[in-house]
């Protein structure tokens, strides 16, 4: 399994990657949805691209919208600080796969991910 994490918290970020490597699980970061993971999505196929929505330049809508359009094949996880439910359906019409409310839970976050590769 191979993925990215995109959020501008860098604090973050570093740490869900930091417990994925201890974890054996293949990933990048970066803390702008824009440019620099849209740069990674073209150059890498990733399984799982977990995104935070509230970023500032490209929100986690239109990432999501991006990564879609880029790589379909890709599931998404949309983070969240704030669990809005017209916010939750707008990312799931858009293609994200789940969503998950901070502060993230790296079991669960995990067990989302590994439920839907059986």
């Amino acid at each position: 399994m191979r993925v990215l994490l995109i959020d501008d918290e860098k604090e973050l970020v570093t740490t869900l990657s930091e417990r994925l490597d201890l974890r054996g699980i293949a990933n990048d970061w970066v803390t702008s949805g824009g440019d620099a993971g849209l740069e990674m999505i073209r150059k890498e196929p990733y399984d799982w691209v977990v995104v935070d929505l509230k970023m500032p330049g490209l929100s986690g809508f239109e990432s999501i919208k991006a990564i879609k359009e880029l790589r379909p094949e890709t599931r998404v996880i949309l983070l969240t600080g704030h669990s809005a439910a017209e916010d939750l359906d707008h990312a799931l019409e858009l293609g994200a796969d789940r969503y998950l409310v901070k502060p993230v839970d790296i079991d669960v976050l995990l067990s989302l991910m590994q439920a839907e590769n059986i």
